[in-house]
């Protein structure tokens, strides 16, 4: 009988293979899987009527796959894993059956070998299992990098006053007090609720201000609140009352502004203030210590962003990052949402007076050295690239870098304007005090995929190799390619190099021939995907996801957009994304994080677009699944390349972590980050800490005791990552995921190192909540407290 119950499951596993082996073949792929349909079939007849046969006829396809999953994958353990793990344990029960079959007891020593072979893949699927628990090392540590002999901590500010931190956005707090030997003590000292629980389309991606020893974080809904940074005490709240039909429920807030007004009294209302935009489109001034607007700003407290814009859907113009304060001015720019039409609203980039609130400039791409407001029943050039993330400020320069997006929509730009397609894309420098416009590079030539800049443009100053530095910008793009230029310039500091792409876009369009390969810095995405790389977790789905690949258009990078299924990778998720780079100023290595999912997408005639469409029951605008491209001959759909399962078919690490020397260009490690614990097949939670790594969205913080605080892994953890060799020292659960930058900082009230972590619900995840939560060394003698409003 048991036998039977194998061969019976062996049916339906061979039927299955040969009729996608015989898929697969048809579309030009491997022939192992129909092959391996026939000899599981017949092995199952051979069970069936308990014939020792079957156990020689599997051992010897178990050989056959053996070698050929070393031929395709190397030793690579996840792909032998998924190739191998099902069949030996099939194997194993096949062995133990064995004895029992026909012809069996006149074979000398059946029974030893036959479990003996047993034991071994019994051994093997143990090891197998155990070693699934290790990360994945695509570069291992083989040297301990030294401090930078310059590196001034003196120099460093103790306050976090944007996004990144400082205005260049390193992220690095140089702070030492939690180091790899006490960190194994961090406890809570605080928990925060705000209230504003995400989901349905909001996520709390904010990293809070630290001014002082009062922290300033925003929610979703744009609510600001002051914490004390030492206790969790709440001392204020402002709720500026933005609904989520307002911003078609997708509602951010990255981070605020701070500014402490020169020449007024200490206390003076609105000497110290606080900036936070609205996905209804107002940028409103609080007053830091009572959290109430400052009249004299704007009207009242609020400038009204929807000025100049013309016609806005609501949703349609959003701005998620924040402003950015330049100097004296406040610089703000806006999501706009992907792909709805070619009439949307304007991406320009606009500066604000920080006192009073008064328009300074505008930079609109269609009306090049005019930065001045259109004039009365005009507009803003509209669909123009818009600036999503956070822009970066150099003082000493007087420069604000802008990271552009492309001219919606972002599948086709057959219709757009040379104006768009000559700054989409790229880095933008501008005066910061006039908006004038001083350099530009660009990133990716006519971008019909979606590789928006995603993160701020961190500036640094980088080694030069002669014991001098250079005032470099380091930008990565969606494309997993990381460009250093001199910022004063905009050159290339590492060599950044034009190749050949596919051009055989769509009737219309006007593909660029090259695009520029940053050659001189790692690059942080998959090598070109093949069959072969497409994974599953069994041979069972890594077949759906072999036909899938087979059945899509692909050719390599810069696929261009068709009107079939085609697959991009790196998709518009991108590798990076806008939690940026940071840098360990102390020791000039640079931690890039990323994700890697494919990603498909396929162009829709117009009458295919309404009746997909309709079809899905999409009834209000968003950026997934059909969009429209009005205004244009296309519509698109796109999703996820994926098994039946719900797994990505792209072999892991899904999401990886590494350190880069910048000295060198080098990369020092480069690891998986991440387990699917609260993720699996069909939707299940597998509380499994498996090394497979998952995609991330938020930044890490590197501090200058040599650790780098990271909460933006889809499970739910905040890890400390030694910064010289990637081991994670230090992990600590939290009650959801976090999207977010973790804080750190010294409270000057009692002098101890928090790390603070926002915890809302990582994207993708099944649970949400509205934690704000800090860890710190304990107290002498005493264990912290809980503080919620």
């Amino acid at each position: 009988m048991f036998a039977l119950l194998i061969g019976l499951a062996l049916l339906a596993l061979g039927a299955y293979f040969l009729y996608g082996g015989y898929q697969l073949m048809v579309l030009g792929g491997s022939f192992y899987y129909l092959v391996a349909g026939i000899v599981l079939i017949t092995t199952s007849y051979l069970l069936a009527r308990a014939d020792v046969r079957a156990g020689y006829l599997y051992a010897a396809f178990f050989v056959v796959t053996l070698v050929w999953a070393l031929w395709e994958s190397g030793l690579q353990f996840w792909p032998l894993a998924a190739r191998l793990g099902m069949f030996a344990v099939i194997g194993l029960l096949i062995g133990l059956s064995v004895p029992s079959l026909r012809g069996a007891s006149g074979i000398n020593r059946i029974r030893p070998v036959s479990y003996g072979i047993s034991a071994v893949l019994a051994v093997g699927v143990i090891a197998a299992f155990i070693s699934a628990f290790s990360p994945i090392w695509l570069v291992k540590a083989t040297s301990t990098p030294a401090l930078a002999s310059d590196y001034k901590p003196e120099s460093e500010p103790d306050q976090w006053v944007g996004f990144g931190r400082t205005p260049s956005g390193e992220q690095f707090a140089p702070y030492s007090q939690i180091n790899r030997s006490n960190v194994k003590d961090l406890e809570i000292a605080w928990t925060f609720h705000t209230g504003d629980i995400t989901g349905n389309g909001s996520e709390n991606q904010n990293t809070p201000l630290q001014i002082g020893n009062i922290l300033y974080p925003c929610t979703p809904t744009n609510q600001v609140f002051a914490v004390r940074g030492d206790t969790g005490e709440q001392l204020w709240h402002f709720d500026p009352g933005v609904k989520p039909d307002a911003t078609a429920h997708w509602m951010r807030c990255r981070s605020l502004a701070y500014y402490d007004v020169p020449g007024l009294a200490e206390d003076a209302p609105g000497k110290k203030r606080l900036y936070v935009s609205t996905g209804d489109m107002r940028l409103i001034a609080l007053d830091a210590a009572t959290g109430k607007p400052v009249e004299s700003f704007g009207d009242k407290g609020t400038v009204f962003l929807a000025t100049g814009m013309g016609a806005v859907i609501p949703g349609f113009y959003n701005p998620t990052s924040g402003p950015l304060l330049a100097g004296e001015n406040l610089i703000i720019g806006g999501w706009v949402m992907d792909n709805q039409s070619a009439d949307e609203p304007s991406g320009v980039v606009r500066a604000f007076n920080a006192t009073t609130g008064a328009f300074v400039w505008a930079w609109d791409v269609g009306r090049p050295g005019q930065p001045n407001p259109p004039a009365d029943g005009q507009s803003y050039t509209r669909s123009t690239p818009n600036m999503w993330a956070t822009p970066s400020y150099d003082p000493k320069l007087n420069m604000v870098y802008l990271p552009t997006g492309n001219g919606t929509p972002d599948l086709f730009g057959g219709q757009r304007s040379p104006e768009t397609d000559r700054v989409g894309s790229s880095v933008v420098a501008v005066d910061a005090t006039t908006g004038e416009e001083r350099w530009t590079f660009q990133l990716v030539h006519h971008d019909v995929w979606d590789l928006d800049l995603p993160s701020k443009p961190v500036l640094y100053d980088m080694p030069d190799g002669k014991g001098g530095r250079i005032p470099a910008l380091v930008q990565a793009s969606k494309n997993g390619e990381i460009y250093v230029l001199d910022r004063r310039t905009g050159k290339p500091i590492t060599a950044v190099e034009e190749r050949p792409v596919p051009t055989n876009g769509v009737p219309g369009e006007k593909l660029s021939p090259t695009q520029p390969y940053s050659v001189g810095m790692p690059s942080f995405r998959d090598d070109v995907l093949t069959e072969q790389t497409m994974w599953g977790i069994t041979p069972i789905d890594q077949l759906n996801c072999r036909i899938q690949f087979k059945s899509l258009y692909y050719v390599g990078d810069y696929t261009p957009p068709q009107m079939q299924w085609y697959l991009q990778n790196p998709s518009w998720y991108g590798t990076t994304n806008w939690g940026g780079q940071a840098i360990d100023k102390s020791r000039d290595i640079m931690i890039v994080n990323d994700m890697r999912v494919a990603m498909k997408g396929r162009l829709l005639s117009r009458e295919d677009e309404i009746a997909r469409t309709k079809a899905s029951g999409k009834g209000s605008h968003s950026t997934g699944g059909v969009v429209p491209m009005k205004e244009t001959p296309y519509g698109a759909e796109r999703g996820m390349v994926q098994s039946f399962l719900g797994v990505p078919c792209t072999t892991p690490p899904f999401g990886t972590m590494a350190a880069v020397d910048m000295k060198t260009q080098k990369i020092l490690w480069h690891r998986s980050m991440g387990t699917p614990e609260q993720f699996g097949p069909l939707g299940m939670k597998t509380h499994l800490p498996i090394e497979l790594g998952m995609p991330t969205l938020g930044g890490a913080t590197p501090t200058a005791s040599g650790l780098v605080f990271f909460s933006a892994t889809s499970d739910y953890y905040l890890r400390a990552v030694d910064v010289a060799t990637g081991e994670v020292v230090w992990k600590s659960p939290l009650p959801v995921g976090a999207g977010s930058t973790p804080l750190v900082f010294i409270s000057p009230e009692d002098g101890r190192q928090y790390v603070v972590v926002t915890a809302n619900g990582a994207r993708a995840a099944p649970d949400f909540g509205d934690y704000i939560i800090a860890f710190a060394l304990p107290r002498s003698g005493n264990t912290g407290g809980a503080n919620s409003p």
